[in-house]
This record gives structure tokens, C-alpha cells and sequence, in this order.
């Protein structure tokens, strides 16, 4: 037990801090480290990292919302209309073969990662060396491309994040980039608002199945999470757009690097 509750607080520190600073990763972290490095039945695994991913994301918004970083309307939209987009997904998963199902989940990383790198790389190549608020434009450019393509867009990384069963936050950041023009470090502050929505819809779409959370070991993950997102939050302030861009292209590529790996060996 005493391993256990030191390995809960090691990794939990590092998620917070990708977490805060990033905006993302803690599910494909939190997932990963309650199976392989405490022992959790995969779908026990998840509806803990649901509750360390959703405490550590109360926590990081607190430094980006301070600076302006949070887009609360827009995060909003996401997050009600991500959960709708999520419930079609989950259900559609279902008649999909588990292969296939890994076959895409490590392809779309292997697309949006790279995208995400390219986009790093060039914006560190630029000019200003990187140093700018964004990836592409300013802030205002969600709220000039309107309502719709904002619920759309939410309803669509709903889908992905149901569909593949996942957190949601690495798709949460690049859809927010890519699609709504959403500066990365706002990017990356909006996202946590709409991982704390999807936390709680994924908890209590959970109640009354056979999934059971070990409290203690995940009360501790998550309180060292959230410390690390207290780390990680003014990591966001200090790096430039580029380069978080570029580390979480990064992070993507590496997640499905693991992935591929799985799918040849099994």
C-alpha cells in the first residue's frame, strides 16, 4: 500500500504539471500509470483518472483565468456540446472491433501530433522567434467564426472523445487551434474548463456500473496532481506559444508511438 501511495504521488505530480501547463495529456497519463504502475482494472483505471484529471483542471484554470486565457462562453459551448457529441461516440465505439478502434485512435494522433509539430516549428521560425500569443491569429477569431461552428466543432471532438474513449483534452487543444483559431496558451486555458465539463459528465455516466474507484490511491494521485497543475499552470506564462505547440506535438506523437507499438506486438 505504502508503493502504491508513493507511486500515486510521483506520477501525480507529473500529470498536474502537463496538465497545467499544456492544457492536456492527464487521462492519456493518469490511464496509463493506474494500470501498468498500480495494478487497476483498465475500467477502474478510468473512472479514477476521471476524478484526477477533473480535480487537477479546477486547479490549473486558476492561473490561466487570472490572465485573461480562458475563453468562458466559448468554453462552455465546447463542454455542453462536447458531452451530446460524446454520447453518439460512446455509442457508435461500441460496433467497432477493438483493433480497428486502436488502428484509428493511433492514426488520428499520428495527424493531429504532426500538425501540431509543424505548426511549432514554423511559428519558432518566424519573425518573433515564437515569442506571440498565438499559433494563428488572435483571440477574437472564435467569436468571429460564430455559435455554430463552435457547437459543431465541440460536437464533433465530443464524438472523438466518445468514440475513443479517452479524456478528451488532446483533442480539446488542437481543436481549439486548428479549427476555432484559438491562440495556443488560450487554447490550452479554455481546454481545462471543458475537461472539468467532460470529468463530471463522464463520472456520472458512470453511477450504478461495474466500475469502482480506489479512493484512497486516487485521492492521493489526485492531490498530487493538482499540485503539479499549480507547477504547471505559470509554465504556460513563461514558455512561448511555439513551444508549448511544439511539446505537445510532441506528446502526441509519442502516445502514438506507445499505441503502434501495442497494435504490432500483441
Amino acid at each position: 500500500m505504502l508503493a502504491s501511495v508513493l507511486t500515486a504521488l510521483a506520477v501525480g505530480v507529473l500529470v498536474g504539471v502537463v496538465v497545467g501547463a499544456l492544457g492536456a495529456g492527464g487521462g492519456i497519463l493518469s490511464v496509463p500509470a493506474l494500470v501498468y504502475l498500480l495494478g487497476q482494472d483498465p475500467h477502474d483505471a478510468s473512472a479514477g483518472s476521471l476524478v484526477v484529471v477533473g480535480l487537477t483542471a479546477i486547479v490549473s484554470l486558476i492561473a490561466p483565468a487570472r490572465a485573461g486565457r480562458v475563453h468562458w462562453r466559448d468554453g462552455l459551448t465546447f463542454g455542453l456540446m462536447s458531452v451530446l457529441g460524446a454520447l453518439v461516440g460512446s455509442r457508435a465505439s461500441v460496433a467497432v472491433n477493438g483493433t480497428v478502434l486502436l488502428t484509428l485512435f493511433s492514426a488520428m494522433l499520428a495527424v493531429v501530433g504532426v500538425i501540431m509539430l509543424v505548426r511549432g516549428l514554423r511559428s519558432r521560425s518566424g519573425p518573433d522567434g515564437g515569442s506571440g500569443d498565438g499559433c494563428d491569429g488572435g483571440g477574437g477569431a472564435a467569436a468571429r467564426r460564430g455559435l455554430l461552428v463552435i457547437a459543431g466543432a465541440a460536437t464533433f471532438t465530443g464524438f472523438l472523445t466518445g468514440f475513443f474513449g479517452v479524456g478528451g483534452g488532446f483533442i480539446v487543444v488542437p481543436m481549439l487551434v486548428l479549427a476555432l483559431g484559438f491562440p495556443m496558451k488560450e487554447a490550452s486555458g479554455t481546454s481545462l474548463l471543458v475537461m472539468i465539463i467532460a470529468s463530471a459528465a463522464g463520472l456520472a455516466a458512470r453511477v450504478g456500473t461495474h466500475s469502482n474507484v480506489d479512493w484512497p490511491v486516487v485521492l492521493v494521485f489526485a492531490a498530487a496532481s493538482m499540485a503539479g497543475g499549480l507547477l504547471g499552470g505559470p509554465l504556460t506564462r513563461r514558455a512561448s506559444a511555439a513551444t508549448l505547440t511544439t511539446v505537445f506535438g510532441v506528446l502526441l506523437l509519442g502516445v502514438c508511438a506507445v499505441t503502434a507499438y501495442d497494435l504490432l506486438t500483441a
